[in-house]
């Protein structure tokens, strides 16, 4: 299965294809007028575009009947008048193209071809474009409504889901979203197995959709059901999307074994199918790695070991190797150093304050170990941090028991507890607190009441008589 049925990533793609057939054409056409005209018109495009226009409808009119020449020819000439922003002519060539496809061209042909126009005008990012773009899919979607070629129909309504998804219209995606479900599925409301590569492609836009909302719930749900999917073939990127998202998913819950078992897999995907995505989802990689404090470096791995030196993610690299030899120093000055690198994705941004707390943390820890009396101000210049940041990372550990000592931040000065002390406390309040159960089971009011109604005999009075003296 091509890329094409998927997402291109630029417009050079289509030029290449055009040529490769145009390469073909050339060995079967007679009509030397045509072709010569033809390429003509090709060598005009850059420097007298609106002439090339004229010639490129010129090789229309000189088709006697409608073939391959016109149907290149009329490509040509919508993609300049787009250029150009004459959307009425792009959009009256773009519906005389479209009859091309039922019997002057070959269904492999006009396919890619539709499919190359459609991503060759979606690049745009010109707001003034939507409206011609809107009008290109529309006429698309009718021309397939209904027809033999339903696979054509799937692919444009995909695409243009996708175009929502670019622009955030979240409203238009989620009615195309439907409207593909229901494409997708038979008349009891099952899913076809027989589209379940179309299925995932539709999950796969959903899921992006949920998770740009941070609507977690709805994403958990939609993601296990598109993993359960076993009737596709899917492209790898689709599935690099899937995984992806669901990594982001499980690190808004603090899962980070999981997380990092599914940015594994977005980026094995990614990789098959040569995504750019995956130099991004390999730094989620190396985050969650950091956060699981794992102590196996994620580039020792054979799929990821190439990219180690690359520089696109030599930030990373650097930081989980100070990360895991607990160089807070380092650690500090990779992060400045890179700091466009790592902190310009919002998502590492958003976690990497936790990854930053847990080293400081252990650092810490480590620096404290030998004393009983330290002051704030000491531990901010030996971890290059705030007196604040360190009284706040002291009272987090404070709270949950990991250090035994008080703060005076009056004088910005820590005492710890000896240990043996705090043991002789923790063993006092045990005690004390296994004394205070056993009075209250022994002497309770309740049973000795239920002793001295009875009338039961010396003991129970006796009992009574302790109890209220």
């Amino acid at each position: 299965m091509s890329d094409d049925d998927f997402m291109m990533d630029s417009g050079g793609e289509e030029e290449d294809y055009d040529f490769q057939y145009e390469e073909d054409d050339d060995e079967e056409s007679g009509d030397v007028d045509i072709e010569n005209k033809y390429y003509n018109a090709k060598q005009m495009k850059q420097t007298d575009p609106e002439d090339a226009i004229v010639e490129f409808l010129g090789v229309v009119a000189l088709e006697p009947e409608k073939g391959d020449w016109g149907f290149k020819g009329l490509k040509q000439a919508i993609k300049i008048e787009f250029k150009l922003k004459d959307y009425d002519a792009a959009v009256d060539h773009y519906k005389e193209l479209l009859t091309y496809i039922k019997s002057a061209v070959t269904r492999n042909y006009s396919e890619k071809s539709i499919n190359n126009m459609l991503d060759f005008i979606s690049l745009s990012n010109d707001p003034a474009d939507m409206v011609c773009m809107e009008k290109f899919y529309a006429l698309t979607l009718d021309s397939f409504q209904g027809s033999a070629n339903e696979r054509l129909w799937l692919k444009t309504n995909i695409k243009l889901a996708r175009l929502w998804l670019d622009r955030k219209e979240y409203q238009r995606l989620s009615k195309s979203i439907k409207e593909l479900h229901r494409a997708c599925q038979r008349e009891d409301g099952s899913d076809d197995a027989s589209k379940g590569t179309y299925l995932l492609e539709v999950y796969a836009l959903e899921i992006q959709m949920l998770s740009e909302q941070k609507n977690n719930k709805r994403l958990k749900g939609l993601y296990n059901k598109s993993l359960a999917v076993k009737s596709a073939v899917p492209h790898p990127k689709i599935m690099g999307v899937i995984r992806e998202c669901g990594g982001k998913m499980h690190m808004s819950e603090e899962n980070w074994k999981e997380a990092q078992m599914d940015f594994f897999e977005a980026f094995r995907n990614y990789d098959e199918a040569g995504s750019m995505q995956r130099y991004q989802v390999l730094k989620y990689l190396v985050l969650t790695s950091m956060l699981v404090k794992s102590e196996i470096n994620p580039f020792d791995s054979q799929e990821t070991k190439p990219y180690k030196s690359d520089p696109r993610i030599v930030g990373m690299t650097d930081l989980v190797d100070a990360y895991q030899r607990q160089d807070i120093k380092n650690y500090e000055l990779i992060l400045q150093k890179h700091k466009d690198q790592i902190l310009d994705d919002p998502f590492i941004r958003e976690h990497i304050d936790e990854v930053t707390r847990n080293i400081r943390t252990e650092a810490l820890l480590k620096l404290i170990k030998p004393f009983t009396r330290f002051t704030l101000a000491f531990i901010a210049k030996e971890l290059q941090i705030t007196v604040e940041e360190v009284q706040d990372i002291l009272g987090f550990l404070i709270l949950d028991k990991k250090v035994h000592g008080k703060i005076n931040a009056n004088n910005g000065t820590v005492e710890i507890s000896s240990r043996s002390d705090v043991e002789r406390m923790e063993a006092m309040q045990e005690w004390s607190a296994s004394l205070g159960l056993l009075w209250s089971t022994v002497f309770a009011p309740g049973d000795s009441g239920r002793g001295g109604g009875g009338g039961g005999g010396e003991e129970s009075s006796g009992i009574g008589r302790a109890v209220y003296v």
